[in-house]
């Protein structure tokens, strides 16, 4: 991401700068209907938390997280304000309506790619390879299906954990909830495992866990909304 492309600022600061403000556009746009996604349908579920907290919006001021968007901005993961939802409000579906709400982040994510995608496939005339209409799609439709799959891993608190808790048989469920503290400790330690070799030099491996593990869904989504990859 920026990290990775800090050397354009020396060799061509108006390509650096462009590049900068394309990802800011594509970070505000998939965090903003993300989060706005979560607090629209928990208020349709009868929760009016998120929407009293006024983050029922899509100013993207309510919803970005700061050390989610820095991460975001080096790494190309991480995540916006956490939606507060009051799982009572649900009444006795109060765990499917937690999945319901963690799923409506992730699947507008892909709508916008989506929406993105059929943008490439017509072949707009304002799309010319390497323009800045491109540039700043392209990222739309990068952060999009980012946010969407990273959202979607099995790891408190990710959304994913949420959804795979409302699956799972009772009993499976019950113990699968009692991971839930260490879900934080887990994604620090592999963003941590898959960072430490850049500042390591060539003495440590480069075992790039999450891009083994976001990538080929990612990939697989771009080829169906595009026809074509989006990461190598």
């Amino acid at each position: 991401m920026i990290f990775a492309n800090y050397d354009l600022l020396f060799r061509d600061p108006v390509a650096f700068f462009l590049l900068l403000l394309s990802v800011a556009a594509g970070l505000i746009v998939g965090i903003t209907v993300h989060e706005f996604s979560h607090a629209l349908v928990s208020y349709r579920l009868g929760d009016s938390t998120a929407r009293r907290q006024g983050r029922l919006t899509l100013n993207p001021l309510a919803h970005l997280d700061p050390m989610g968007t820095i991460l975001l901005f080096l790494a190309g993961f991480g995540w916006g304000k956490p939606t507060p939802v009051n799982a009572l409000a649900f009444g006795r579906n109060a765990v499917q309506g937690m999945a319901l709400v963690s799923l409506a982040g992730p699947l507008s994510n892909v709508v916008v790619a989506g929406i993105v995608g059929q943008l490439f496939r017509a072949n707009v005339g304002i799309l010319e390879p390497g323009g800045w209409p491109d540039l700043f799609l392209s990222s739309i439709f990068f952060y999009n299906l980012m946010l969407a799959v990273f959202n979607l891993l099995p790891l408190a608190p990710l959304d994913g954990f949420k959804v795979l808790l409302a699956l799972l048989p009772r009993a499976w469920a019950r113990s699968f909830a009692r991971l839930e503290a260490w879900g934080p400790g887990i994604l620090l330690l592999i963003i941590a495992i898959d960072w430490l070799p850049r500042f390591g030099g060539a003495s440590l491996p480069r075992l790039n866990i999450l891009g083994r593990i976001l990538f080929p869904p990612i990939n697989l989504l771009s080829e169906v909304l595009t026809g074509a990859r989006v990461i190598g």
